[in-house]
């Protein structure tokens, strides 16, 4: 048990004043000595004090604020701890190629910042935290359990972008969203972006043991326009092209040495794009353990209502009570 107030405390002797004090008429007798013994009026007395000196002590415990302190339990769900790494360079600003009829498209970022909210409600027990990168990565949000943070993040990376496109430093910051939390069962990073930067070998070697050691999934959704390179195009390969290679297929490439489950994904349009992260969505539906935090009970109105029962039997018992019968 805790106090929001608790100096108020401080006042409790005064709840003892109706166990010292006389009531009035009980001097208007000069003396009583014939009269024969009542236990019972006694007894009505004193536990009239009683309540008396109760309703004070709930009054003076209902103003302190009483309440539980809020404890922890661990509990098994279903669902994961996810990394959202989402590209902020100015390119997530293209809307993607309208619809037949000529309406535009919606940007990449606006789309991807929808799409991404829905998956969100859609989740019941993971922790998920977000990092932005364009030409340096920024820490918006650690893993956490409060979706309505979340959720703020996520709509928060729909605004301007900037230049450029550090990969490599979004995803190192993504991964030291998890040193320091206990591994529930199930990680995973998923990384929305329109292009790719080239990722120096330092930084590369760093990536894939960090993902071994953190036990780290990866699911790379690529942002494409139509017709525009496909990282799948199997002309792509590192001993059969003579031409300059991509970035985005260097990156694919990388990836796949990577020492822990890898997925990528291609979406030139909303449709697409919401086609992944389903996908993404059911693959990452494991039994996990998390910590379920359990607010205090608040009794501030428990004391003030059992102060209020007690004064209005005081009340009642003072209305019922006959007068002190007094000679002219």
């Amino acid at each position: 048990m805790a106090f929001t107030h608790p100096w108020v405390l401080w006042a409790l002797p005064l709840a003892l004043l109706p166990l010292l004090l006389e009531r009035s008429h009980s001097k208007h007798y000069s003396w009583i000595g014939l009269l024969p013994p009542d236990p019972l009026s006694s007894i009505i007395g004193l536990l009239l004090k009683a309540l008396a000196a109760l309703s004070i002590l709930f009054v003076i415990l209902g103003l302190a604020g009483p309440h539980t302190l809020e404890q922890k339990a661990l509990r098994t769900g279903i669902g994961a701890q996810i990394g959202l790494v989402l590209d902020r360079s100015a390119s997530m600003d293209d809307a993607f190629v309208g619809d037949k009829d000529g309406h535009i498209g919606e940007t990449k970022s606006v789309a991807a910042a929808r799409i991404i909210t829905n998956f969100i409600k859609g989740r019941r027990n993971d922790m998920m935290g977000v990092i932005t990168f364009s030409n340096s990565a920024m820490y918006v949000l650690p893993l956490t359990e409060n979706k309505d943070a979340v959720l703020s993040a996520v709509q928060a990376t729909a605004g301007n972008s900037l230049f450029q496109t550090n990969i490599g430093g979004g995803l190192t910051s993504a991964v030291e969203l998890f040193k320091d939390v206990p591994d529930s069962g199930s990680r995973a990073i998923i990384l929305i972006s329109d292009g790719a930067g080239r990722v120096s070998d330092m930084v590369q070697q760093k990536l894939r043991d960090w993902l071994q050691r953190y036990n780290i999934g990866l699911y790379w959704i690529v942002l494409r326009q139509p017709g525009g390179i496909t990282i799948f195009d199997p002309k792509y390969t590192a001993s059969g092209y003579d031409g300059h290679m991509p970035t985005e297929v260097l990156l694919y490439q990388y990836f796949q040495t990577l020492r822990t489950p890898f997925n990528a994904y291609e979406a030139s349009d909303p449709k697409s794009l919401e086609t992944a992260i389903a996908d993404i969505n059911s693959k990452e539906k494991k039994p996990i353990q998390y910590m379920e935090k359990i607010p205090g009970h608040d009794y501030t109105n428990v004391c003030y209502w059992i102060a209020i029962v007690m004064i209005a039997f005081l009340l009642a018992v003072k209305y019922l009570e006959i007068n002190t019968w007094r000679s002219a």
